[in-house]
């Protein structure tokens, strides 16, 4: 769906933009992803709008098939939010261990707590992270807003698929600019 609207109380929430995946083969360069980040966080930032910066450290306890579980034990430095990112005091940190940013984390009561009614999803990777973010929103309540041009994921029929597909059925999607443009133009 295009973008229409953003409420007056949304948030921004940048899911794992992180040192420690920062140099994974995504199919879009991470450095575009992250200056579409930054220009986001800059404009929430200067109208006083909740930013949340969420990092990922391991992973959710259970079965899986597909190898070893994350013990904890990352290289130092590994959860570090990008240095682009620019954290600052005032920034909501969330860290998960699952791929979702609201499962287990306090983040959906932080953020009603806030007023917050609708949230802009950005970050790494587009089918996992991003997509159970934006899931958990929409499931919580909260209107959802999709930056296309602030993600990536390392597999091209993931992206290409949560943006054709799922991304449409939770939500608003926009280019970072055209989500700017709707911040400084809405009704105060």
């Amino acid at each position: 769906m295009a973008l229409t609207t953003l409420d007056l109380k949304t948030a921004l929430i940048v899911v794992d933009l992180q040192k420690g995946l920062a140099g994974y083969p995504f199919i879009h360069p991470i450095g575009e992803v992250v200056d579409h980040t930054r220009a986001l966080l800059d404009a929430f930032r200067r109208l006083g709008l909740p930013v949340v910066l969420v990092n990922v450290a391991g992973r959710a306890p259970g079965r899986t098939e597909q190898g070893p579980r994350a013990s904890g034990a990352f290289a130092d430095g590994w959860t570090d939010f990008l240095p682009e990112l620019d954290q600052q005091p005032n920034d909501i940190v969330v860290t998960k261990q699952s791929w979702g940013a609201f499962a287990s984390t306090g983040l959906e009561e932080r953020l009603k707590a806030l007023g917050v009614t609708q949230v802009v999803v950005t970050g790494v990777a587009t089918a996992t992270g991003v997509e159970s973010t934006a899931r958990q929103a929409y499931e919580a309540g909260f209107n959802v807003t999709l930056a296309f041009d602030a993600m990536t994921d390392a597999r091209a029929e993931a992206h290409d698929y949560s943006l054709k597909n799922v991304f449409p059925r939770l939500g608003e999607t926009g280019t970072s600019q055209e989500i700017i443009d709707l911040l400084t133009t809405r009704s105060v």
